[in-house]
């Protein structure tokens, strides 16, 4: 019982932190991404992938419905997003000696955690379902 709370703890924090993201993106298009896309030699339909990683997953993984593959399109769009936008700062601390990607960290390796975990019995597809 203890590990099913402390599952869906992780699942509803991590989801919900980064579907605000995925939110933000359908509010204002993912213009942004596209262009990062583009300076990379890659094709700017590729950005509405976003949708997949911070919308899709997120909301499968918060309500416990194919959970490992929500949190495996989490886990996608952050090492795309680390490869993007974030790799000048790998090595980098921030102000306060805290890691200069540690909310990007949060969420990648809170969905690498997810993925390993499963879901839990307090997810719609319970303890049993599959993928959870």
């Amino acid at each position: 019982m203890t590990d099913d709370t402390g599952k869906l703890v992780l699942r509803v924090s991590v989801g919900v932190l980064m579907l605000l993201h995925g939110i933000f993106k359908l509010q204002n298009g993912v213009g942004g991404i596209a262009g990062m896309l583009g300076g990379h030699g890659l094709p700017a339909f590729l950005a509405y992938g976003v949708y997949l990683g911070e919308v899709v997953g997120p909301l499968l993984v918060i309500i416990g419905l194919f959970t490992r593959v929500g949190a495996v399109l989490m886990v996608g769009n952050m090492l795309v997003a680390f490869a993007l936008a974030h790799m000048s700062e790998l090595f980098s601390l921030g102000k306060m000696g805290g890691w200069a990607l540690e909310l990007q960290g949060m969420f990648l390796f809170g969905a690498i955690t997810i993925a390993l975990l499963g879901a839990g019995r307090f997810s719609v597809g319970g303890i049993n379902g599959r993928y959870n």
